[in-house]
């Protein structure tokens, strides 16, 4: 499939002519992103990967597009898009389904702590055709199968760069691609990549920057 890697968390797959895409967020190019795609998947309801502006033009413009998010997300995009509702499908951990004409498995089910004074929202990790993983805001690791493309988040308020190196040892992934970085700078952007691309090879992971639009095919 063909992986389309646009600011911050959002990416874009295409396999026969299908499209999916996850988690367009406001600080990506989402309505182009979103343009001309079957299905979306949203990991949680934090604007930086979620555009309800956006997505809910897409829902209201194609009446062909299905999006599958958390129970809390579902609830809110319905009552935005009521004309889309029955498009718009909850998640929970530990399903199985299509969408696109891609098989999904869901995992997870909370975000990452940021604080113990900031509530804890739902979290559902997304593995594509048993190839790309996208964790959303978490570090949870899909058991019992092996992943082959792991959209690493590189920096947020949740996390330490040792928890990003661990995350890329833990699931072992044969190559691995950065999200979640639209909160970094050269200089940090440099340092964590350089980390996390030195310490995974050593466990079998090649790792390689995406620049914002930029397609690769796994």
């Amino acid at each position: 499939m063909k992986l389309t890697k646009y600011t911050h968390a959002c990416i874009r797959l295409e396999k026969d002519g299908r499209v999916l895409v996850l988690d367009p967020g406001t600080f990506s190019e989402s309505a182009e992103a979103l343009s001309g795609a079957q299905a979306v998947l949203v990991t949680h309801e934090h604007p930086d990967h979620l555009d309800t502006k956006a997505v809910v033009a897409a829902l209201d413009g194609d009446k062909g597009l299905a999006l599958y998010a958390p129970d809390g997300v579902a609830k809110q995009l319905r009552g935005e898009a009521p004309a889309a509702a029955d498009r718009i499908h909850t998640v929970e951990p530990g399903q199985s389904f299509q969408a696109a004409g891609f098989d999904i498995r869901s995992f997870g089910g909370q975000h990452a702590l940021i604080h113990p004074q900031i509530p804890v929202v739902a979290n559902i990790g997304f593995l594509v055709d048993g190839n790309v993983y996208h964790p959303g805001d978490s570090f949870i690791i899909p058991d019992g199968i092996p992943v082959r493309t792991l959209l690493v988040p590189l920096h947020a308020p949740w996390s330490k760069s040792a928890e990003v190196v661990d995350f890329v040892i833990g699931v072992r992934a044969p190559r691995a691609f950065q999200i979640h970085d639209g909160l970094l700078n050269e200089n940090g952007l440099g340092i964590v990549e350089g980390h996390v691309k030195r310490i995974g090879a050593k466990y079998g992971t090649e790792y390689r920057h995406l620049a914002a639009r930029e397609s690769v095919e796994v």
